[in-house]
């Protein structure tokens, strides 16, 4: 059995990667209002995961991890240059490489430095974009099972508002596992 089939079969038991004797990472939660036309997510904090993945081959281990705790990784690339938001998904974006400044929340919003091995998880609505990278900044795109991005450039109608208001919760954490860190703080109480 390879180290894939490994963590699927884990997967299937519940244990995610904190079941597996990884360390547990530092998290920062970080919660933002609406600001102007970006409606960010008043009730689901960003998560910072500080060096949560280390070592080497760190894009193909974040892209095992994320599917061992049912977020499937759907791309691998940077972060758009642009304010947008994602109506339709959660989203996790896990630095593979290189480092970079990305502004959350909007125009004016809170600045983050990211680097290799640190995982961003964004609420649907939560804008970002990046400021500045490193040459070669590589980002893993992962989203919720059954979730698919969509880009938003624009304020959301009424629409598109009940559509993020209603998104399934997560039933893992992206680093975690089932009944993480998401999972808890994200509880739909």
């Amino acid at each position: 059995m390879n180290r894939r089939q490994f963590g699927v079969a884990m997967a299937g038991l519940g244990l995610g990667s904190s079941a597996l004797g990884e360390r547990t990472p530092e998290i920062e939660k970080l919660l933002l209002s609406r600001n102007g036309w970006m409606p960010n997510n008043e009730r689901l904090p960003v998560l910072v995961y500080r060096r949560a993945f280390s070592g080497d081959a760190l894009a193909d281990r974040m892209e095992e991890g994320f599917q061992r705790n049912l977020w499937p990784a759907q791309w691998r690339n940077g972060v758009y240059t642009f304010h947008h938001y994602h109506s339709t998904a959660h989203e996790v974006l896990g630095f593979a490489a290189g480092s970079a400044r990305l502004t959350l929340g909007g125009e004016g919003g809170h600045d983050v430095t990211v680097s290799a091995g640190d995982v961003l998880v964004l609420p649907a609505g939560t804008g970002h974009y990046l400021v500045h990278a490193d040459p070669g900044f590589l980002v893993v795109g992962a989203y919720p099972v059954g979730q698919h991005w969509d880009i938003c450039r624009s304020a959301p109608d009424v629409a598109t508002t009940e559509r993020m208001l209603s998104l399934p919760f997560p039933a893992s954490d992206p680093i975690t596992g089932k009944g993480g860190d998401i999972v808890r703080v994200w509880s739909p109480s």
